[in-house]
């Protein structure tokens, strides 16, 4: 039994077949597949039932994959101690909003690449909330105001926003002045979330309401100068139509409490260097957006 053998079943009970490990770890089928069947001879026992949809973990195999994922993240640990220092190396997976992933994080994740060339970054954007565990990344990097959940996260930096309307739509409809006058309004929403605004201090939660949802800020935004309804919007999207007048911001009284940007890992008792790595690169870049300093939140 070997290191390379532990995180081949790993990958393979977290992908649910060899095929999706396979494509994840970058090797032939067949290698995936003699590697199982040298640790199941190994240990004696059946870690996984194979199926023609993919592998379902025995019961031997849902607890020897605790122990080895255990044993993984040790042997991840002690490598980096031995690295020269500053050096980075082997694969780094990364889940990412397309929501600005591509404007604002693709930058870092690009600079993190440049600095650290032995090392293999694969990012995955989607605005999917992605299960990280049972789909092999080690980190992801998440906006918005997290739910609680088992995750560690830690916050490095925050997205403003403005409540913003059409003057087209202000003029048919008129404009809230507090946020209770929102259920009277049409909302450009991508689901059927809440939206936080601040009274001084005081955070305010509405559930908003509307016809146009979509789960793309560019697409809500089109809607928003269309005249549709209100739009919930960061200055990042809104900016450079405030200017020409195409939106105007509404409800300012009562401004969107800032959304968080937070990388976020699956509980274990490490934190990787590649994660502190593009946790510090991402608070260098974001973190003189952070209320009070960065903060580790569990």
């Amino acid at each position: 039994m070997n290191v390379e053998e532990l995180q081949t079943f790993v990958e393979v009970a977290d992908a649910g077949g060899v095929t999706p490990a396979a494509h994840r770890l970058g090797f032939a089928k067949s290698v995936v597949s003699r590697r199982l069947l040298k640790l199941e001879a190994d240990l004696g026992v059946q870690l996984l039932a194979r199926t023609t949809r993919g592998a379902a973990l025995t019961e031997a195999g849902a607890a020897f994959r605790e122990y080895a994922a255990r044993i993984l993240a040790e042997v991840d640990a002690a490598r980096e101690t031995l690295l020269p220092t500053g050096a980075l190396r082997g694969r780094f997976r990364i889940a990412a909003p397309v929501s600005y992933g591509p404007t604002h994080f693709a930058p870092v994740i690009a600079e993190m690449a440049r600095r650290y060339p032995l090392l293999r970054i694969h990012t995955s954007y989607s605005d999917r909330i992605v299960d990280l565990i049972g789909e092999g990344y080690d980190c992801a990097i998440r906006v918005g105001h997290l739910q609680n959940s088992n995750l560690i996260a830690k916050r490095v930096g925050s997205i403003y926003g403005k409540l913003v309307a059409s003057p087209e739509y202000i003029k048919a409809y008129g404009a809230p002045e507090k946020p209770d006058d929102l259920l009277n309004h049409q909302s450009l929403m991508q689901g059927t979330e809440s939206w936080r605004f601040l009274d001084g201090e005081k955070p305010i939660i509405v559930r908003p309401q509307g016809n146009f949802k979509a789960d793309n800020p560019t697409a809500l935004l089109a809607a928003a100068v269309a005249g549709l309804g209100l739009g919930y919007l960061s200055d990042s999207v809104t900016d450079e139509y405030l200017l020409s007048g195409a939106l105007v911001p509404v409800m300012d009284r009562y401004p969107p409490q800032p959304a968080g940007i937070y990388v976020v890992r699956p509980p274990s008792q490490y934190r990787t260097r590649k994660i502190s790595v593009l946790t510090d690169i991402l608070i260098a870049r974001f973190g003189n957006n952070v209320a009070g300093g960065a903060q580790d939140i569990t």
